[in-house]
Parts: structure tokens; sequence; C-alpha cells
């Protein structure tokens, strides 16, 4: 089976979830979450609460069932009561219990919450074409299967079930799915670009297409033939809903998918121009400068002295 457009850039972007933790709450109570550069989500399994992020106008109800996704480094501040007095997530989490802190007296309220990291410069598609913040009401047709799953991710950490590490990732990966699903699926227009192109039904085709073979030297003729559009309609629509033109689309493909194998492998420059359809490696390295800014091997020598400083780090920590 050939995987889908919006499959082929996650796996792309070398998405990776983590589990945050979660907060049991009651009384009167509030907590101030700093901005983070990484995409964040926390669904309500129990309770409400009042929801304060920087930059919007008014505090928003938060229900249970309800699910936010921010994928913009803003400061949030959870409340239970809009005058209490907010404590810092850091002061909150030094007495939790495993991946649960608590704060006030009881437990009428529970959120989880988890985070998605991704590998190389895929952050920068998703941040780039996401609204900051995606507020997924327990009323949306996705509600039940992201309710399904954080309850079971509830039970994964509250169990200590054999295999719940693993388990947890991948239900916080599916559950960013399914709120990105609920998004494309009841949002108004989206903004032009890869997110949007990837999920277009109309596109699908062409775009799989593209995906499938990136070495194949495509025309418009066969990729309009492929969306059963003329060739002057797609072209025009693809732009619309792309932002770029079908084959700087397929280029600009080619370069993320080249970026990868120079970062995740020592394949070489002339082998990876051929197999993405170049007739020599001066053409490819060209296009690749052209794209990215720097030459192939350059971009690859930048890649090993950051994963090696990388590792100084971490060692040093």
């Amino acid at each position: 089976m050939v995987d889908d457009p919006f499959s082929d850039l996650l796996r792309l972007m070398s998405a990776r979830s983590v589990l945050s933790g979660g907060l049991v709450a009651g009384g009167s109570w509030a907590m101030r979450s700093p901005p983070t550069s990484k995409i964040k989500f926390w669904g309500v399994v129990r309770g409400g609460c009042w929801l304060s992020v920087h930059g919007e106008p008014t505090p928003t109800r938060f229900e249970e069932g309800d699910i936010l996704l921010l994928s913009e480094p803003r400061e949030l501040v959870a409340k239970s009561d809009l005058a209490a007095n907010p404590v810092d997530l850091s002061v909150v989490q030094r007495g939790r219990q495993g991946a649960i802190s608590r704060l006030g007296e009881g437990d009428d309220f529970f959120m989880i919450g988890g985070k998605m990291e991704f590998g190389g410069d895929g952050d920068k598609l998703f941040f780039n074409e996401l609204p900051g913040l995606i507020h997924i009401h327990s009323t949306s047709k996705q509600a039940d299967i992201l309710q399904l799953l954080l309850m079971q991710l509830v039970r994964e950490k509250e169990e200590a079930l054999p295999g719940a590490g693993i388990a947890s990732a991948q239900l916080v990966h599916l559950i960013f799915i399914q709120i990105l699903r609920a998004f494309m699926e009841s949002a108004g227009p989206m903004k032009a670009g890869w997110l949007r192109a990837v999920s277009d039904r109309r596109l699908a085709p062409a775009v799989r297409l593209m995906h499938h073979e990136p070495g194949r030297a495509w025309q418009l003729g066969e990729l309009a033939k492929a969306a059963a559009m003329s060739r002057a309609t797609f072209a025009s629509y693809f732009k619309h809903v792309a932002g770029r033109a079908p084959i700087t689309y397929l280029t600009e493909w080619r370069m993320h998918l080249a970026k990868r194998e120079l970062v995740e492998s020592e394949t070489a420059v002339g082998f990876l121009a051929q197999s993405l359809g170049y007739a020599s490696e001066s053409a490819f390295s060209n296009a690749f400068k052209r794209v990215v800014g720097k030459s192939p091997k350059g971009f690859r020598d930048d890649a090993k002295v950051r994963r090696s400083l990388s590792g100084f780090h971490l060692a040093k920590d």
C-alpha cells in the first residue's frame, strides 16, 4: 500500500511524540505554563477550567473532552477561578508523583498533555502553516476517538502496563494526528502551503505520484490528468492550494528528501542526485544550493558539526 502524502510529510519530519504529564487539581487554583518551542497539546479528562493564552483577548473555557494544541511559543495560564493567582509550572512539578502533578485541594479537574518534537527543520513546515492556537471542542466529529485515546493514555500511566512507555508515545502521536484531522475538517480556508497541499482531496492523486516517484521527470500534463483537471486549471488550483507551482513543489520535495538522506546516511551525493532525477551531480548541487542555500556537502558537514556539539552538551550534562 502506497502511503498518503500526509503520512509522507509526517515521516519526513521525523516526528517524535513525548508525554509531558498530567495535572490533577481542585478547589481554587491557577497554574502558569511558560512559552515553549515545541508543539504541545492538552486534553481535559475531567472537569473544566479557564485558559488564558498570551496574545488572545479573552480567556477560553476548556471543558471535559476539549483538546487544545499550541504551536507557537506562548505563555498559557490555566485557572479554576479567574481571580486566583497562578503558580509557576516548575513549582507545581516539584511535588509530582510519576507523570502527575497536583494543585489546589481535591481532584475535580484532570488534564493531560504531550508534545511533539521534530527532526531537522520539520517543525518549520508545521509552525509556519498551523494557527498558533487550535481548540478542538468535545462536540467535534473527532472528539469521541480523541477521548478514547486520552483515556487509554491515562490508563497506561496509572496502571503501569507492560510497554507503557512505547504505548504512551504512540498514543500521543495518534492524538496529534487526530487533532490535525479535526482541524483540517472543521477549519475554514487554510493557509496555502505543505499541510494544505497534502490534505487536499483534489490534488491527492497528483501529489501521491510526486511523492511515490520523486526521481521521475513528471510533466504538468501527467499530473493534471491524474487529478482529472486541465493543465491550466490544475496549475492554477495547485498554486492556490500549495502556494507554489507543481514543479516547484516537486523540486522542494526532492530537496527535503535529500536533506534527510544527507543527515541520516553517508549516501554519495552523485548517487543521491541520480535517485532524485538529476542528470549529473553538478545539476543536483546547483538545485540544492538554490533551494537550501548551501551545497549538499556543506549541508552534510554542518549537520555533523551540530550532532557533535549536541553529543558534547549531552555528555557534559
